[in-house]
């Protein structure tokens, strides 16, 4: 898979000290190794970061959505700082005051009876910890998840994943974990069935499998495959089809959690209480490496008297733990979960009005700070640019050249097969907002400019 390259092109700049060992020792992430060329971050401040070119670029997309807390969170780096001097690390039969004030907080900030914490490293994990634990507890194997939707790269979660990522390399992906299946996405951009019809189809999908699924996946609001928003009933709906049919609901709220939304989790938008929840990225604000698996107490009490056959040893690591409970106060104590609801709603106005300017701004998804434009090839007729296919493809993208003339223009912007992914960090301003939509406005002119007429 092509990495993003940012800014100047290896013609026009030379390649840092840096930049030169990095590619040279480390292989880079969803890529083909000739095509790693990071950009050396040198700095960082407020919602910025500083390359070595000098170069201040504006983040509206929290990087891969989870710096969502910024880049000076003083009580995270001063909790982090305690805790490394304190109890740098414990094996996870140990207690930390860290471990517990942080599981306690969540038990808080999560919906219903959600109540008990396994602590891991990353959202991938936190799904790994979820399916194990839903087939314990149902004593079911299968995992049903969605076509458009990305759980993570380790072996179970990305098998449960519908990205094109999972089909990209069959030697290395393919056949995958056993006991997943798909269903179709709440999404009328290409879709054959509308969001009623969807719920119906899984319905009998579930009723079709003869009892033997787990539970169902879902990101509440899509990710990375486009940022998908259902209607308001449907996530209720699911819910329902899913305990109709003895399986759990899996929230994942990797992307979602932590006020993103404008709500504690995207869950809360929809007053629905998932079995599980999975979380990571703004857990920490990405201070940390660290994520999360939490269950309703009747599903723990389950675990009490039978085993929880999983484990990691950074569990519940001390120094992470700490970021995460600090983190949390951070959203409390500055009001960001609330911020991301105001800023929010004059963010979804002003991409409205980029939708409304440009021909190839098709549609704009979301809620809250987050949110996303999927590109249009044609001015009347929702038909992206890109092929799902393209998202391994060695092609450059028109979305590709949207994000880069934006970043040319001092603002970096995520992208996803046709969506441009807008998810700044939670406190942003009105200010901010306008900077980031005036760089988009000018890159889509070279959108605009592709558009079949």
């Amino acid at each position: 898979m092509k990495s993003h390259k940012l800014g100047m092109s290896e013609q026009q700049r030379q390649r840092t000290e840096a930049e030169v060992r990095d590619e040279r020792h480390t292989l880079g992430t969803w890529t083909r190794q000739r095509d790693f060329e990071p950009t050396e971050v040198v700095d960082t401040e407020e919602f910025r970061f500083v390359t070595a070119d000098g170069d201040s670029i504006l983040d509206f997309s929290s990087q891969l959505v989870c710096t969502s807390l910024g880049y000076d969170a003083e009580r995270v780096e001063e909790a982090v700082a305690d805790a490394v001097r304190e109890v740098p690390y414990t094996q996870p039969g140990n207690s930390t005051r860290y471990r517990a004030e942080l599981a306690e907080k969540l038990a808080e900030v999560t919906p219903g009876s959600l109540n008990r914490t396994f602590f891991s490293t990353s959202g991938t994990e936190a799904n790994e910890a979820a399916f194990k634990i839903a087939r314990a507890y149902t004593g079911k194997e299968q995992i049903m998840s969605r076509y458009r939707s990305y759980h993570g790269a380790t072996a179970a979660s990305l098998s449960a994943s519908g990205d094109p990522r999972r089909t990209a390399v069959s030697s290395s992906v393919q056949p995958g974990v056993p006991g997943m299946v798909k269903a179709p996405d709440p999404y009328a951009y290409g879709s054959t069935l509308d969001p009623e019809e969807s719920l119906e189809y899984i319905d009998e999908q579930l009723m079709l499998e003869g009892d033997t699924v787990a539970a169902v996946l879902v990101e509440p609001l899509v990710g990375s495959n486009g940022v998908l928003t259902p209607p308001d009933d449907y996530l209720p709906r699911l819910r329902e089809i899913a305990h109709d049919h003895g399986a759990l609901l899996i929230c994942d709220e990797v992307m979602t959690g932590f006020g993103r939304t404008g709500e504690w989790f995207a869950s809360d938008l929809y007053d629905v209480e998932p079995d599980i929840i999975t979380m990571a990225k703004g857990l920490t604000g990405s201070y940390q490496p660290l994520a999360g698996t939490i269950v309703t107490e009747e599903v723990a009490e389950y675990l009490d008297d039978n085993l929880l056959n999983h484990g990691h040893t950074f569990s519940g690591h001390p120094v992470a733990c700490a970021a995460g409970s600090a983190a949390i106060e951070t959203y409390r104590e500055e009001g960001l979960v609330e911020n991301a609801r105001d800023v929010g709603e004059y963010l979804e106005e002003a991409l409205e009005g980029l939708v409304d300017r440009h021909p190839s701004a098709g549609e704009r998804r979301g809620i809250g700070l987050h949110q996303g434009i999927e590109l249009s090839k044609h001015p009347d007729e929702r038909v992206p640019f890109e092929e799902r296919i393209d998202k391994v493809s060695e092609r450059t993208t028109v979305v590709d050249e949207v994000a880069e003339r934006a970043y040319d223009n001092g603002v970096y912007f995520y992208t996803s097969m046709s969506t441009i992914v807008v998810t700044p960090p939670l406190g942003v301003t009105e200010s901010d907002v306008d900077e980031a939509v005036a760089a988009l406005d000018d890159a889509l002119e070279h959108s605009d400019a592709k558009v079949e007429v």
